[in-house]
């Protein structure tokens, strides 16, 4: 199995992860406070939602032969449909997220190997559509937490953590100074599960700042 198709088992796995959190949230109400500060349970979900829309239209575009942007109207649109979505019914929002979800999957089956070898335009810079499922499954999981329902960091696969610490530790070893690389001796004697949540800002660890890379 490819990276490609290896990643895109493992969001497709994600979404089938979260569907029992889902499962259970019919009787939660969406102003519940989630891990994310300032941000309630309604708003994590709709930002799940939203994501799984940008990242369809990007690779939608690819299709077109386009480079589509992620979020028509940057990231000032994105964050307003994210409110604008938060505060819907949780019956609506659930829908949202399973509806978006099983559109993307779509999305990923439609891709032809030309397709897949385009760009699209993310607020932060231009993403290759290649990188698109794994950075959806790193959104699921890490997003999956932070609504703080059960599901933790602990609970993020193996095999994706694996992934992402070698990802992680490249961006932080690309942010140091000339002759400065590499984790700090905290960092490497926790375990992987522990180093990429805090990597990704999801956990502390004794005698260590935020890794600042990710909010």
């Amino acid at each position: 199995m490819g990276d490609l198709e290896r990643d895109h088992a493992a969001a497709v796995a994600a979404h089938r992860t979260l569907e029992p959190t889902l499962l259970g949230l019919a009787h939660e109400p969406v102003e519940r406070p989630s891990l994310l500060p300032g941000w309630t349970l309604g708003h994590v979900l709709t930002h799940i939602a939203r994501n799984a829309d940008g990242f369809r239209r990007m690779l939608e575009g690819a299709r077109r032969g386009e480079v589509a942007e992620m979020y028509p109207g940057g990231i000032e649109r994105r964050n307003a449909d994210i409110d604008a979505g938060a505060t819907r019914t949780m019956e609506a929002i659930i829908d949202d997220v399973r509806v978006s979800a099983a559109r993307l999957e779509m999305a990923f089956d439609s891709m032809s190997e030309a397709a897949w070898d385009a760009e699209g335009a993310a607020p932060f810079g231009p993403v290759a559509m290649r990188e698109v499922p794994f950075r959806r499954c790193r959104e699921v999981h890490v997003h999956h937490a932070d609504l703080g329902l059960g599901f933790t960091w602990r609970d993020w696969p193996t095999e994706y953590v694996r992934l992402e610490l070698q990802r992680m530790t490249m961006l932080w070893n690309s942010r140091r100074s000339m002759g400065m690389t590499g984790l700090p001796p905290q960092a490497l004697a926790v375990d992987d599960h522990h180093r990429v949540a805090w990597l990704l800002g999801r956990a502390s660890i004794d005698g260590l700042d935020s890794a600042g890379l990710m909010t």
